[in-house]
């Protein structure tokens, strides 16, 4: 199928030619006009869900949607960008303002066009009565909040389970990696309100569409300022991960290294990821990054291949203050007023109104506390500049050599990454890098004190970050475990005590040291792999209680795979998730709601009940085994009631289910995709983590990719649930039964491969414009 659009601002013709997978493979004779089809074909793809963001992130939802979204955009304005936009273009390198110019300016030919009618309008906009916006260069960097950073939320449920169990049950709302002791909070613990987490919780919410909030009157606008439950986005934060591996050519079958990645988000419709390919003189890259953006974070450039996965710093910091009955807050430079900045807000179908936005001195004013006269703030890198996230690929994927890349990743802030890089040469290396406050006098764990005593004392530079190249071992590799050398001291440089659960790394590593000749199937095996270790741990427990105890039977001998047909599978998990977590907060912390511990840490509460201690009691092993026995006995009990007195029948895959919900199917169903069984779990290498509701997939990998590193047209990826936003394309959910499934498609890098595959061609050419316009001057390269 061939197309073809006339563009004003386009200095020559232009291509983008679509594979049978939805792949885009771009090709422009300049890099101008590269990232000006790359915007173009961002919005053509993905119009609906990058004008929403943009509008979320930007707090113009109301202005589109009604009064009902006005609390949430207040709430986004407080976390933008707020700097100076000199000192944030130059952040990323000499070119970025004018990349962003020219996709900004790629957007707003295909909005243009669609406004005209001469280029498809994405149907949400219709069922809702709205319309795209243009985009100006700085929407691209300005919006933080789609970000990841840590640890705000925790900070302030620390507090709340501190005062109420101690430290020991804290480890089971998140466990501490090495052990520290959290230190001192800058306001005695009860009196630390959960309220400090709205505004923040608001702001980084998604957008949602209940007919109460479309149909909000503006005198109820004030209803909407939580639209999210606690539960929700504390899961998101503790499930979101990665894993990535870099394999040398002495560990390979093909003679060549194998990188592998697959980065894990929230699952949503259209996927958070996409798969792009953009060629012009000078740059050649392929792989994934967020559509609203230019250029890629992780992928390859025919030289070297680089992925990532989150690396545990502690980005943010909620701060408390006294405030006096003037409304002053005691400050590191003593008592200050409170910098108020007006800010406008349109509002569909009504005028717009002015709002007060408050910071002090270190971010936005999370929190009034009369009662007992303190405020509340937040500091994160978000405020600095250059944070905006996956910003830094820019230059990375640039790179030509390990030591151009580790120099690359200066510019990449956000989020706080374990980078890994292979190249045709044959060097792997492993950077983690990100913005890594310097904290001299504390821990970062609980709210500190505002006035001066906690302080950030700049950042530690990438040199002060472990980095490792061509191991003897013959591979590197991340799964967002704690991974600092053990000689690294974290009272020097102090990265971060909150880290995922091993099993994920440990798993790879012992796949990986096993394999001396590794191909790329076994890396595509091992990326979907579903065995889950802390559920053979749990197995294991279940082992050493009596043999008449109910269920025990079925989990002995278990090999600990996820699998679809498992019927151990969906015991463990049932177990686990509704029975086994709520006993243990019961037993250990009575008065801590379990909501707080929400949805727990698999690693603190494995380990416990391993090494049961003083908190089970006088006889601590006696009392593990009561709790384990009697919640496995109950869970089968259930089990059968939902599933059938013969566990024969049961599945993990009748329970353990992929939904892809879009933002709109209350208005349009048949936008949904799924449900579909899901092998895995929220502990197994191939991630599907689920909500303890109703066990559907709420996150993992979209976007797996392994690169067969020198001899690129043998690479492979899969994204869910398709490339295409537009649910009339048939890319918008071709690849999701292939996802659910494991399997993968071509990953085509040369032109020939592409040239041979082509499905969709799509022509774009130079239109005059209303008048005389400058020819493009040279553009800094690679």
């Amino acid at each position: 199928m061939n197309s073809h659009h006339d563009l004003p601002g386009l200095a020559a013709a232009a291509e983008i030619r679509v594979d049978p997978w939805g792949i885009p493979h771009i090709k422009a004779e300049s890099l101008d006009d590269l990232f000006f089809a790359q915007g173009f074909n961002a919005a053509r793809d993905r119009l609906w869900q990058i004008d929403l963001g943009r509008k979320r992130g930007l707090g113009r939802l109301a202005a589109s949607f009604g009064p009902g979204f006005l609390e949430q955009d207040k709430a986004a304005r407080a976390f933008l960008y707020r700097g100076d936009m000199a000192a944030e273009w130059a952040a990323y390198g000499e070119d970025a303002q004018r990349i962003c110019t020219r996709f900004a300016a790629g957007i707003n030919a295909y909005v243009d066009a669609a406004l005209a009618g001469d280029a498809p309008l994405p149907p949400e906009f219709a069922l809702t009565g709205t319309r795209p916006e243009r985009w100006d260069p700085e929407d691209v960097v300005r919006i933080r909040t789609h970000a990841l950073t840590r640890n705000a939320l925790s900070e302030i449920l620390r507090a709340q389970v501190l005062a109420r169990s101690g430290a020991a049950a804290d480890l089971l709302r998140k466990n501490l990696e090495p052990p520290v002791d959290a230190g001192e909070a800058g306001a005695p613990l009860e009196e630390i309100p959960l309220a400090a987490l709205d505004l923040f919780r608001l702001a980084v919410a998604p957008v949602t569409f209940p007919e109460a909030r479309m149909d909000c009157p503006l005198e109820e606008a004030g209803r909407w300022r939580q639209v999210d439950e606690l539960e929700g986005v504390v899961a998101d934060a503790s499930w979101t991960g990665s894993n990535n591996w870099a394999i040398s050519a002495a560990r390979t079958a093909t003679g060549r290294p194998i990188m592998a990645g697959d980065p894990h988000r929230a699952h949503g419709l259209p996927s958070l990821r996409y798969l792009v390919h953009l060629t012009a003189p000078g740059l050649d890259v392929i792989g994934a990054g967020e559509p609203s953006m230019p250029g890629i974070s992780m992928g390859h450039n025919g030289h070297g291949a680089f992925t990532q996965t989150i690396f545990g710093t502690d980005q943010e910091d909620v701060y408390v203050y006294e405030m006096d009955a003037d409304g002053r807050y005691l400050g590191p430079d003593g008592w200050t007023g409170i910098l108020r900045e007006e800010a406008t807000f349109e509002i569909a179908g009504h005028a717009p109104q002015t709002h007060a936005m408050d910071y002090t001195v270190h971010g936005p004013v999370l929190l009034r506390d009369a009662a007992h006269g303190r405020l509340y703030a937040l500091r994160s890198v978000w405020f600095e500049p250059g944070a905006c996230a996956y910003f830094g690929g820019l230059t990375t994927m640039r790179a030509k050599s390990p030591a151009a890349f580790r120099e690359g990743l200066r510019r990449f802030a956000t989020p706080s990454l374990n980078h890994l890089w292979a190249d045709v040469d044959g060097a792997i290396a492993w950077q983690p890098a990100g913005m890594a406050p310097v904290r001299r006098n504390w821990t970062g764990l609980l709210p500190a004190r505002g006035d001066g005593s906690n302080e950030w004392d700049g950042f530690h530079p990438l040199e002060a970050l472990p980095h490792v190249e061509n191991p003897a071992k013959g591979f590197l590799h991340s799964a967002n475990e704690w991974n600092l050398p053990e000689d690294f001291d974290q009272s020097e440089t102090q990265i971060g005590f909150e880290w995922l659960e091993k099993g994920r790394a440990t798993r790879i590593e012992a796949v990986l040291s096993a394999d001396e000749a590794h191909s790329l199937a076994a890396s595509r095996a091992l990326q979907t792999d579903v065995v889950s270790l802390p559920n053979l741990r749990l197995a294991a427990l279940a082992a050493g209680l009596p043999e008449d105890t109910p269920g025990r039977a079925l989990l002995a001998g278990w090999d600990g795979a996820m699998t679809i047909d498992s019927a151990p599978a969906l015991l463990c998990e049932w177990w686990f998730a509704k029975h086994l977590k709520a006993g243990l907060f019961a037993l250990v912390a009575p008065d801590t709601p379990p909501a707080l511990f929400a949805p727990g840490d698999v690693e603190g509460i494995v380990t416990l009940l391993e090494t049961p201690d003083a908190q089970f009691g006088p006889d601590p092993v006696a009392a593990r085994d009561a709790l384990l026995a009697r919640t496995l006995a109950a869970a089968y009990a259930s089990a059968q009631a939902a599933f059938g007195a013969d566990p024969a029948g049961w599945e993990w895959g009748a329970l353990h289910h992929a939904l892809f919900p879009h933002p709109l199917s209350r208005l349009d169903a048949s936008l949904d995709i799924g449900p579909l069984p899901k092998p895995g779990s929220g502990t197994t290498v191939m991630h599907a983590a689920y909500r303890a509701t109703d066990f559907r997939v709420i996150g993992g990998a979209s976007v797996r990719f392994v690169l067969d590193v020198g001899d690129w047209d043998n690479s492979v990826c899969i994204n869910a649930p398709g490339q295409s936003g537009d649910p009339g394309s048939p890319h918008y959910r071709d690849l999701t039964g292939p996802w659910s499934r494991g399997d993968y498609v071509p990953f085509l890098y040369s032109d020939a491969a592409v040239e041979a595959v082509v499905e969709t061609r799509i022509a774009l050419r130079p239109a005059p414009a209303a008048g005389p316009t400058p020819g493009p001057t040279p553009h800094p390269e690679a």
